[in-house]
């Protein structure tokens, strides 16, 4: 199988709140925009994109018609420590506040209004232990 794209695809009760948070937090746009549905896309990285759907929409199975929950996205950026300080003031939740870890991550972790958990990741150098469990090409320089 040859993937030409992959997203996730939140379904929610507010088409709407849900996309306009991705907008305004994470520099998402609408390349698609509907009262069920909205595809969005990073402005920063044409590659980066997600949906937004109606849970209650036709097109999803009846028996698995629900919101979302149980998700955690990671975002991987050059400047988490920016984005935190911004999230803090527009009194976003910190779920995990901003830290560094053995395992090779500086991140932190807030949510959407959903209770999607979204995990603001920048690649570090992980500690010796952790290092042994990459692969050389995984590894961050």
């Amino acid at each position: 199988m040859k993937s030409t794209s992959y997203y996730p695809v939140i379904m929610t009760q507010d088409v709407r709140q849900t996309a306009d948070f991705y907008v305004r937090h994470l520099s998402f746009e609408a390349l698609f925009v509907s009262d069920w549905y909205m595809h969005l896309q990073s402005t920063e990285n044409e590659h980066v994109t997600l949906a937004v759907l109606d849970y209650r929409h036709e097109t999803v199975p009846e028996r698995h018609r629900a919101p979302v929950q149980g998700l955690l996205l990671n975002f991987e950026v050059e400047d988490p420590d920016r984005l935190y300080t911004q999230m803090r003031e527009a009194g976003l939740p910190i779920l995990k506040p901003i830290c560094d870890e053995d395992f090779g991550q500086r991140h932190f972790i807030t949510a959407d209004p959903n209770g999607v958990m979204i995990d603001i990741i920048k690649p570090i150098p992980p500690s010796a232990e952790f290092a042994a469990a990459y692969d050389a090409k995984a590894l961050p320089t």
